[in-house]
């Protein structure tokens, strides 16, 4: 008997191809269980074309050791249409496997899961129908496996047809070295398939349907490519990196970030997503595209094999300026040559992000040895940081209390005053908050310096009443990143009490956050160290996210104007008539208004009609060491 005949299957089939699919397949299922892969829906559609195809290579064994020992009875070919059956479930899987990952929604995706359904429906019970319908003769003859071999036959052609079709319909949505992938996987099952019948041999078909699986598996989830985008996550920028340097091969690295979709956690429009999927492909021989924060990727790319990239860089960055006047999304680009210093030290994550913060929205940097210079100071800076936490020294002469006087109107002199940072650090000499505070918060830092702080200017205070000298309060600023801590509230009291001073004495400044996880935060610690006595501000009312009904919760003693409202105010009479009815209504509700900036005449008559209680600024004062403070204080009376 020849073709589909039970001679060739018994005499040309070999196990050891079902057994080496269960074995990959199993190998797959422990990578599965024991490490960490996203669980998205294209996921869990993978999770089930895993087993199913366990399943359908351990049929295809037990049917063909069945029919050798039992012949064709009919449990024999109950197995055989169960192998049939499992393998149009695996294609049926794919189709759904491709929707998913193609991000297809609404009519189209049920359309193309439905026609996928009703013919995998029709190709098992055409299967079912010349499997046991026919007379036993045929079936004991094998006639009935060779029918059923045809209907497989036609049913493999046609679901791979739908596959292909899909893979093309949706290629565009998808990143290219993705869809080559699934590509170069599909045609070799394609080839195994041919050969193994042009040699009347069919031990192989389940281990053609393992090489697509083996690419879904690597691409998109052991490999994380990002297949919409063509971006891989930036867990692996370091290695690539590290290659580089190891082989001494110079690179370019482009950054393209987009601050508003990072900041609200935001989904990517489609015109985005294509930009990045050109950028990724199209542009640069060799490139590789990261996804290292939400709304921020970095490209690197070989320089060697791309010699005119200033062109083809100049062509991107006109592409991404035409988007920005289409669809108004804000960018920040960074772009620059590999150095290798930078490279040794793997920092080019760091450097980028520092040039960020220094950079207007819609603009691009091109990355200099003066920003590399830039960020060795802010590395040494960051370890100087390290230290100062370790160490856990109160009196740490690295940390030095400055202070602005704040000028009482009620009283008319200058009775409180707000403790300000610096850093005397030997190499680098004065050290600015804008230069070390987003280190100390991003690091976990800034609570060590506040205690720092707060510890000094409570000293300086007790020194100041032991001298005599009226001093109401000192305000010190505190992040919100701290007050998440659970022993924020006892490690500030705790300070103030070991000095001896009452919790009046001192206040606290805080900005105002627009998390609504934050906002409870805040109120409860606010409410838990007024109860010492601590008096709290309002920093910075009037910049950014401002919520009136939030602001009237929270039991603040001080609203401080930004020095913003306060040229706004002189910029014309509306803008003047808003701010000073905004701190009418505060005062009207017991807060006390304190207006900072001001810096001359003008200021602070202006601000004296708009309701002001506290003045602080460059007219009056620039931030002072903390120990000068006394020569604007009064003395106490006798």
């Amino acid at each position: 008997m020849t073709g589909f005949g039970q001679t060739v299957f018994l005499n040309n089939y070999t196990p050891a191809a079902d057994i080496a699919v269960i074995s990959v397949c199993y190998v797959m299922v422990i990578l599965m269980v024991f490490s960490y892969i996203r669980k998205t829906i294209s996921y869990r559609i993978f999770q089930m074309i895993v087993p199913t195809l366990i399943f359908t290579a351990a049929i295809d064994i037990c049917f063909n050791v069945a029919s050798v020992k039992a012949g064709l009875t009919l449990p024999v070919y109950v197995l055989h249409w169960l192998y049939h059956v499992g393998l149009f479930l695996i294609f049926n899987l794919f189709v759904l496997y491709i929707v998913e990952v193609a991000g297809l929604t609404g009519g189209r995706k049920k359309l193309v899961c439905l026609y996928a359904g009703i013919l995998m429906i029709v190709c098992v019970l055409t299967d079912a129908a010349v499997s046991f319908l026919g007379p036993e003769s045929v079936r004991e003859s094998g006639d009935a496996i060779r029918q059923s071999g045809v209907v497989f036959i036609v049913g493999y052609v046609v679901s791979s047809a739908v596959c292909i079709t899909l893979m093309r319909l949706v290629q565009r949505r998808l990143y290219r070295r993705v869809m080559l992938g699934f590509y170069s996987a599909t045609f070799l099952s394609f080839l195994i398939i041919v050969i193994q019948y042009l040699v009347s041999q069919i031990s192989f078909t389940c281990l053609s349907f393992l090489f697509p699986v083996i690419a879904m598996f690597y691409i998109l989830h052991a490999n994380p490519y990002d297949a919409d985008m063509g971006t891989i996550d930036g867990t692996m920028l370091n290695e690539v990196v590290q290659y580089f340097h190891s082989k001494k091969k110079p690179f370019i690295f482009f950054s393209l970030f987009l601050p508003s979709v990072d900041l609200e956690r935001a989904e990517f429009p489609d015109s985005v997503r294509s930009l990045i999927r050109q950028v990724s492909s199209k542009y640069f021989r060799g490139s590789v595209m990261f996804h290292v924060g939400h709304g921020h990727m970095i490209m690197l790319f070989p320089k060697q094999r791309n010699a005119d990239y200033e062109h083809r860089m100049s062509k991107v960055i006109s592409v991404i300026e035409d988007q920005h006047r289409i669809y108004r999304y804000d960018y920040k680009i960074v772009a620059g040559q590999s150095m290798d210093e930078l490279s040794r030290r793997n920092e080019y994550l760091p450097l980028i992000h520092a040039i960020h913060r220094s950079m207007k929205d819609n603009a691009v940097h091109f990355v200099s040895p003066a920003d590399l210079k830039s960020h060795d100071r802010s590395i040494y800076i960051l370890q100087q940081l390290e230290d100062i936490h370790k160490t856990q020294n109160l009196d740490d002469p690295r940390v030095m209390v400055y202070c602005q006087p704040v000028f009482n109107l009620k009283e008319n002199r200058y009775d409180t005053a707000e403790a300000l940072m610096r850093l005397m650090l030997d190499e680098t000499g004065m050290v600015f908050p804008d230069q070390f505070i987003y280190l100390a918060e991003e690091n976990g830092y800034i609570h060590t310096l506040t205690e720092i702080i707060l510890h000094k200017t409570c000293e300086e205070i007790r020194r100041l009443n032991a001298t005599g000298y009226e001093i109401t309060r000192v305000s010190v600023n505190v992040s919100m990143m701290e007050l998440k801590d659970e022993h924020f509230c006892e490690d500030i009291s705790g300070i103030i009490a070991r000095s001896g001073l009452s919790g009046d004495k001192v206040a606290i400044e805080l900005t105002e956050s627009q998390s609504e996880s934050d906002f409870n935060v805040m109120k409860a610690k606010i409410q838990e160290l007024k109860e010492k006595g601590i008096t709290f501000y309002l920093d910075d009312f009037g910049t950014g996210y401002s919520n009136m009904e939030r602001i009237m919760e929270l039991p603040f003693d001080i609203i401080k104007f930004d020095r913003s409202m306060v040229v706004s105010s002189s910029a014309s009479e509306r803008s003047e008539k808003i701010v000073s009815d905004l701190a009418s209504l505060f005062n009207s509700l017991d807060y006390s208004v304190l207006y900072e900036g001001i810096e001359t005449e003008t200021d602070e008559s202006m601000c004296r009609d708009m309701s002001a209680s506290y003045l602080q600024g460059y007219k009056y004062s620039r931030p002072i060491p903390i120990a000068d403070l006394k020569n604007w204080l009064p003395k106490k009376a006798g």
